[in-house]
C-alpha cells in the first residue's frame, strides 16, 4: 500500500536524523480518548513545502489515538477533517460562508510565518518597482495564494493591483522558468521556487516575508478544522492540535526532518531546495502571535481591495475558534 510504505520511508528518515521520541509522543496530560479514531487532512502535490506539519504530525496523531491517519488527494466536499492554508484563503472561506463547498470551516491556530518572497529582475529593486510590469503568479483566481498576497502587497505600497500591474498566470509553466526566459519580470511564490531562482541567480529577492515587516509579523499558513468536527469532537480535535503544535516545533528545531518528511510524501522533489526554504520559516510562532492579530491584519487589507465583504471582526466571530490553542499554549508551556 503506497501510504504504509511512505510511512516506512519516513520513520526510516525520522530515524536517520536521531528524532527518536517522535513516535513515542503521548499527550502531556491524562485525558478522554478521541471520539473518533479516524482523522483525514489534506495533502496536496505541488511546489510548496510549507505544509510540512502535516507531514510530520503522521505519527504523531496516532500517539493521539487515532489508528487511521489519512491523507486526501484532491478532496472534495466533506472529504476532509483539517487541513493548513493561507490565511488570507481562510479569510476568503469564510467570507463567502463556506465556498468552494458551502461548508463552514473554523480557524483553529497559526501554523507559521514568512515563507514566501518575491523574486523580481534586475530592473526591480522594491515593490513599488513593479508598477508597469509583468508579474507571474500561480493563478488569477482571487483564492490563489500567490496572486490573492501579490495583490496585498502591491496595494500596501500605493499602486493599484487593478491598473498598475500586468498580472502572469504561470498555470503549469515554472515561474522560476517564466523569469529565466523574460516572460515575466517577477513573481511571487512559496518555497522551493525562490531558494531555486536564487540558487541558479535568476534574479533577486525584493521582499521575503520571513524577514520584511508587516509580513513578517504575522502568520503565513493557518490550521482549521471542518466545523462540524470540531462541534462534534471536542477531544479529538484537541488532540489534533496538540500534534500540530508538537510538528511545527519538530519543522523548527529540525527542518531537514521536515524536509524529508515532504520529499517522502511527494509533495516535491527537490530535498535541498525544500530544506532552504523550511529552514527559514517561523514554525515556532504559535507560541508568540496572535492569530487574531493576522486574520484582522489581513482581512482589513483585502476588504479595502475589495476581496472580500465582510469587516474583520465578523470574520474572527464567524469562522474561528481558539479555545484548543489557548489550553494547549499552557500545557505545552516550557
Amino acid at each position: 500500500m503506497e501510504m504504509t510504505h511512505t510511512r516506512r520511508r519516513f520513520l526510516a528518515s525520522a530515524a536517520a536524523v536521531g528524532v527518536a521520541g517522535l513516535v513515542d509522543a503521548r499527550p502531556l496530560h491524562a485525558e478522554p480518548p478521541p471520539e473518533t479514531t479516524t482523522v483525514r487532512i489534506a495533502k496536496y502535490t505541488g511546489p510548496s513545502v510549507c505544509d510540512a506539519p502535516k507531514y510530520v504530525a503522521a505519527e504523531l496523531l496516532r500517539a493521539e489515538g487515532f489508528s487511521d491517519v489519512r491523507y486526501v488527494e484532491h478532496p472534495g466536499a466533506g472529504d476532509l477533517d483539517f487541513d493548513s492554508l493561507f490565511s488570507p484563503s481562510w479569510i476568503s472561506w469564510i467570507d463567502s460562508g463556506g465556498e468552494p463547498w458551502n461548508e463552514p470551516w473554523t480557524v483553529l491556530m497559526g501554523l507559521h510565518s514568512g515563507c514566501l518572497q518575491i523574486i523580481a529582475n534586475d530592473s526591480i529593486q522594491t515593490v513599488a518597482d513593479l508598477r508597469g510590469k509583468r508579474v507571474g503568479v500561480d493563478d488569477l483566481t482571487s483564492s490563489s495564494t500567490g496572486y490573492q498576497l501579490a495583490t496585498l502587497m502591491v496595494a500596501y505600497v500605493g499602486l493599484d493591483p487593478r491598473k498598475d500591474i500586468e498580472w502572469i498566470q504561470g498555470g503549469k509553466a515554472s515561474l522560476v522558468k517564466l523569469l529565466a526566459g523574460g516572460e515575466i519580470d517577477a513573481f511571487l511564490s512559496t518555497p522551493p521556487d525562490p531558494q531555486e531562482a536564487l540558487a541558479r541567480k535568476i534574479g533577486h529577492s525584493i521582499l521575503d516575508t520571513a524577514l520584511d515587516p508587516p509580513w513578517s509579523q504575522y502568520y503565513c499558513c493557518m490550521m482549521g478544522g471542518a466545523t462540524d468536527f470540531v462541534s462534534k469532537y471536542p477531544v479529538a480535535t484537541k488532540r489534533v492540535v496538540r500534534a500540530f503544535l508538537k510538528a511545527a516545533d519538530i519543522c523548527q528545531s529540525q527542518p531537514a526532518l521536515a524536509a524529508r518528511a515532504v520529499f517522502d510524501y511527494g509533495i516535491t522533489t527537490q530535498y535541498d531546495y525544500a530544506l532552504e526554504g523550511l529552514t527559514g520559516a517561523r514554525y515556532d510562532r504559535w507560541r508568540d502571535f496572535d492569530p487574531e492579530d493576522t486574520l484582522r491584519f489581513f482581512a482589513l487589507r483585502m476588504k479595502e481591495v475589495g476581496f472580500i465583504k465582510s469587516t474583520p471582526q465578523q470574520i474572527i466571530a464567524n469562522g474561528t475558534n481558539w479555545q484548543f490553542l489557548n489550553e494547549l499554549k499552557r500545557e505545552l508551556k516550557t
